[in-house]
């Protein structure tokens, strides 16, 4: 059987590799998974803690974070294609949002 902390540990891998693609990376969709993974990262902890601790709150915020990870999703990726059709680049160093 899988141990509580081995969650833990793995969730808080994924988190790190979140933070850091988003700190290397500069293409905007890569930017984009790596906030998704970061939020998946947290939706494993908290499902981790929820069931060693034999509660369900932590699977209600589990849920609400999937529906605010999905409305972020359609929001994102409607920005960044409309920042695609406009700029022709995805590339976050290259747009400059002030200046059209």
């Amino acid at each position: 059987m899988v141990d509580t902390t081995q969650y833990l540990v793995l969730g808080a891998i994924l988190f790190c590799l979140g933070v850091a693609g988003v700190f290397i990376r500069r293409n905007a969709i890569v930017i984009f998974m790596c906030i998704e993974l970061m939020l998946n990262a947290v939706n494993l902890t908290f499902i981790a803690i929820s069931r060693s601790l034999g509660s369900i709150d932590g699977q209600v915020f589990v849920f609400f974070i999937m529906t605010v990870a999905a409305a972020e999703a359609a929001v994102g990726l409607a920005i960044i294609l409309s920042l695609y059709r406009r700029r022709q680049t995805i590339n976050v160093d290259e747009v400059n949002l002030l200046k059209w």
